[in-house]
């Protein structure tokens, strides 16, 4: 199974990142293998949509959940629809995000954390 983690970094030892649509790395984990994959984030600099791209991008890469700090509405609603599961308020390094989420520790939500335009740093 495979999960996203947005990060500030291209390894398991970067933080992660706050910021669904607009954060600088998607760090993609096979947990079954450990093999990762880092991908720079092609919405960082998006004038708008980035939230929506970022969660087509997880349904292409077959994610079943995505750890985040915070996911705008716009996103929440493309990942909920293709039944990515979404997990806010995660922080540390990827690494330990992993060991959150494969120990139960990281549950779900049913709403957005944040508003749109969340993450456009303006």
């Amino acid at each position: 199974m495979k999960i996203c983690i947005t990060s500030q970094g291209d390894n398991l030892d970067a933080q992660v990142d706050p910021r669904f649509g607009r954060c600088q790395y998607f760090i993609i984990v096979d947990l079954d293998t450990s093999d990762f994959e880092a991908i720079k984030n092609p919405g960082v600099e998006a004038s708008g949509g980035a939230g929506i791209q970022s969660g087509q991008l997880m349904v292409e890469k077959q994610a079943k959940a995505v750890l985040t700090g915070n996911v705008g509405p716009n996103a929440f609603q493309t990942l909920q629809a293709a039944g990515i599961n979404v997990i806010v308020g995660v922080s540390g390094t990827i690494k330990e995000a992993i060991e959150k989420y494969k120990s139960g520790e990281l549950k779900p939500v049913e709403a957005p954390s944040v508003g749109s335009k969340f993450g456009m740093g303006k």
